[in-house]
């Protein structure tokens, strides 16, 4: 019997998962007008000692599961029938967010240097939008901003922290409640409940606060490294 009532609230847990993933998907499309597809999934009857396996051809995929397959990145959209159906047929799919363009872009650290970083940056009244964080790396997202632009910004820095990635146009992003090889992704800042689209950060602001953050450790070094 405990092994019967086990087997069901797996299969409800797993049920619910599904569902929170096109609902997720929906919002981000319809709600807040950004694009989104599946990501490649987990093969979920074969893993390694490594850990999980990518469903995609690549036997060595170093982001098992976290990024575009079929369809490719350029199909990303926001029109609700193609996003439902997507993930009536995938339900398990990972949501991915094409960065760039109209949507958001972001800057994204290892774990530990960014529970860092946004202790250090709140301490110093940064203004912050949403923050999505898996077991390994946080990334903060930001409004959208060209290669260009991105390329100037960081050209006139002494200096830049050598754990950021930056994530933009052309770019993609894991979205929560995804469930990829590096983990569960989740909201570490959740965007405010009841918003019409969340508010985003200037790119400049946060490398402006995370490279002062970074350089102004006591006795020198960088608390944002990995």
């Amino acid at each position: 019997m405990r092994e019967i009532l086990g087997r069901r609230r797996r299969l409800r847990f797993r049920r619910k998962a599904k569902s929170a993933r096109l609902d997720a998907a929906v919002t981000f499309a319809v709600e807040w007008d950004w694009p989104v597809l599946p990501g490649a999934s987990l093969r979920t009857t074969t893993r390694t000692a490594a850990g999980a396996v990518c469903a995609c051809p690549d036997p060595d995929c170093a982001v098992p599961g976290a990024h575009p397959y079929d369809p490719g990145l350029l199909a990303a959209t926001t029109d609700e029938r193609m996003v439902r159906w997507w993930w009536t047929r995938r339900p398990d799919a990972p949501v991915v967010l094409a960065t760039g363009g109209r949507a958001p872009c972001a800057v994204s650290l290892p774990a530990v240097a960014g529970a860092r970083a946004l202790a250090a940056l709140d301490a110093s009244g940064m203004r912050l939008g949403p923050v999505v964080a898996t077991p390994t790396r946080w990334s903060i997202l930001v409004a959208p901003y060209g290669l260009e632009r991105l390329g100037e910004l960081l050209y006139a820095k002494d200096s830049v922290p050598s754990s950021l990635r930056f994530h933009g146009e052309g770019g993609y992003l894991l979205l929560p409640p995804s469930v990829a090889g590096a983990g569960q992704v989740r909201w570490e800042r959740a965007p405010l409940a009841g918003s019409a689209r969340p508010w985003l950060p200037d790119v400049e602001a946060v490398v402006d606060a995370l490279v002062e953050a970074s350089t102004s450790t006591p006795g020198g070094g960088s608390r944002l490294t990995y």
